[in-house]
């Protein structure tokens, strides 16, 4: 199956970061999100905190500190090119643009499992808020 079984658009259904044996949510429980792969190796990937608050101002460069920092701190983006090693069901994500600026030019290796429309991702241990999570997200196809 390899690529030909990512390919497509998908929607965030779950979005958990375990810790030292506890779940924690840190963009909320409802956590929304789409994740697209094509079939030229391309892909993209947004989460997001849904109750995010509007900027005052109504214009993006003109936040505040606090809402710029809310805003940053609720949502992540990135993209770039992809590859799928099927024998170990990992695709790693080559980070070209990203909101956090430490990802761009770096590998994301993630674990996946498909099953019917319904596609598994977990990361490699990673240092999130300062601790060392897991992080597992389901996805369900849309596209």
């Amino acid at each position: 199956m390899g690529q030909a079984g990512l390919v497509g658009t998908w929607k965030l259904v779950l979005l958990e970061f375990r810790s030292d044996g506890q779940v924690v949510y840190p963009v909320g429980r409802d956590a929304t999100g789409l994740l697209m792969y094509d079939r030229s190796g391309w892909m993209s990937q947004q989460l997001m905190r849904p109750d995010r608050t509007a900027f005052a101002a109504g214009d993006q460069l003109l936040g505040a500190p606090e809402e710029i920092k809310a805003a940053f701190e609720g949502f992540l983006a990135y993209g770039g090119t992809y590859t799928v090693e099927e024998a170990h069901e990992t695709v790693t994500h080559h980070v070209t643009i990203c909101l956090f600026p430490n990802w761009v030019g770096t590998d994301q290796k993630r674990f996946y499992k498909l099953s019917k429309n319904r596609l598994i991702i977990s990361t490699p241990t990673m240092l999130v808020a300062g601790h060392l999570m897991d992080v597992m997200l389901i996805w369900e196809r849309v596209a």
